[in-house]
């Protein structure tokens, strides 16, 4: 019989290579030459392996929260994005171990409604102990990646609570939980990069729709995202494809919109990649904590779940690795990182892991987020 410190290598051993074969699926499956390698996966796993994850609490079991470990906190912080119209194995793998709260769908993971329901039943059988986010952006007209679902028109051209409805309805009887929409930006002028995308450019007639819209996605069964805080009406690139500084921004009529959608208890918003001088010269929305901590949550009350937008935008790629966007987008107060890049989640993942093992402060602020995802994730049907 094997001696109880055999016993225990043997463990440690098996827990390694079942890591390495988790991560390994990412780096080898996404797709992506800025994965990492399987080496740098092996050598993160044998580093961490035998050390305890520190407590993110002193007083573990008080809050649902307390329940995860520091891995599964730090994977409340992330939504994922993968290829193809199966949920490859690595990210049931971490959705079944809570290192992802979810994935996001685009047009490539999608072909017909058969189809998505089964994707979207392997993605929360895969997801026994909490409800996955399952989520898309369903804006409307341009931006609408389930196609034969409502709305048809873009916002504009839309009945904002009746569309909202339908649009949940379709959503939430093919799986999904969560849209990315409504647009809450006021354009400024005929050049802004959102005119197409936006209910009007009447700042009033706007907060309107935004609240009704909140209202209609939240009446169909499906959480509202409204987006993008705080205003990208007066941007004139798109910050998926460049970098965008809006003087003078946010005016209170940029802020309306969202005011209404706070109102409405709207469950996420979505903060901008734009920089704005007047606030923080120095940093995009989402990552300055001007923004999103001293606006956003003290300012203007709102509890609910902050997420960043692609962290994969050319905006947010100009303000460092992968890595850096990943910390930089939680200590300034988004409470999840959207990637969506193939290998963007293991980056991020162990880079938030990392900066939580070495600061109790960053560990009290992913707990804090992780407690905010958790409870989103009880309302997600």
């Amino acid at each position: 019989m094997p001696s109880p410190t055999a016993v225990r290598r043997r463990r440690v051993a098996v827990a390694s290579a079942a890591a390495v074969a988790l991560f390994a699926g990412v780096a080898i499956g996404a797709g992506d030459e800025e994965a990492p390698t399987v080496r740098e996966v092996r050598d993160v796993v044998r580093a961490s392996t035998p050390t305890p994850t520190p407590s993110a609490t002193s007083a573990p079991g008080e809050q649902p929260v307390d329940e995860l470990t520091l891995k599964q906190q730090v994977g409340q912080l992330i939504v994922l994005r993968f290829q193809g119209t199966t949920a490859p194995a690595y990210v049931r793998n971490a959705l079944r171990k809570r290192w992802t709260s979810g994935a996001i769908l685009f047009k490539d993971n999608i072909t017909d409604a058969a189809q998505l329901k089964r994707l979207t039943r392997q993605l929360r059988r895969a997801s026994p102990d909490a409800t996955p986010i399952v989520s898309t952006d369903q804006e409307g007209g341009e931006v609408r990646r389930i196609a034969w679902a409502p709305p048809a028109s873009g916002q504009a051209g839309q009945v904002p609570g009746r569309d909202a409805k339908a649009a949940a309805q379709a959503l939430k009887a093919h799986g999904l939980n969560v849209s990315f929409a409504p647009v809450a930006d006021v354009p400024t002028s005929a050049a802004s990069a959102m005119r197409g995308r936006a209910f009007s450019t009447d700042p009033n007639a706007v907060a309107r729709a935004t609240k009704a819209a909140v209202e209609g996605w939240r009446a169909g069964g499906v959480a509202a995202t409204a987006k993008h805080f705080p205003g990208l009406g007066g941007a004139t690139t798109n910050t998926d494809y460049g970098s965008a500084s809006i003087a003078g921004a946010p005016t209170t009529a940029d802020l309306a919109p969202f005011k209404a959608a706070i109102a409405a208890k709207v469950p996420l918003i979505m903060s901008s990649n734009a920089r704005y001088p007047r606030l923080d010269p120095d940093r995009i929305a989402g990552q300055s904590s001007r923004i999103l901590e001293d606006l956003l949550r003290k300012e203007l009350k709102f509890q609910g779940v902050v997420i960043t937008d692609s962290i994969e935008a050319a905006s947010v790629r100009a303000t460092g690795s992968t890595e850096q966007i990943a910390v930089r987008s939680i200590r300034a107060g988004n409470d999840i990182v959207l990637t969506t890049g193939q290998g963007s989640w293991l980056r991020a993942f162990r880079a938030l892991e990392a900066e939580a093992k070495r600061s109790k402060a960053f560990r009290e602020r992913v707990r804090t987020s992780a407690a905010r995802v958790l409870a989103l994730q009880e309302n997600l049907s």
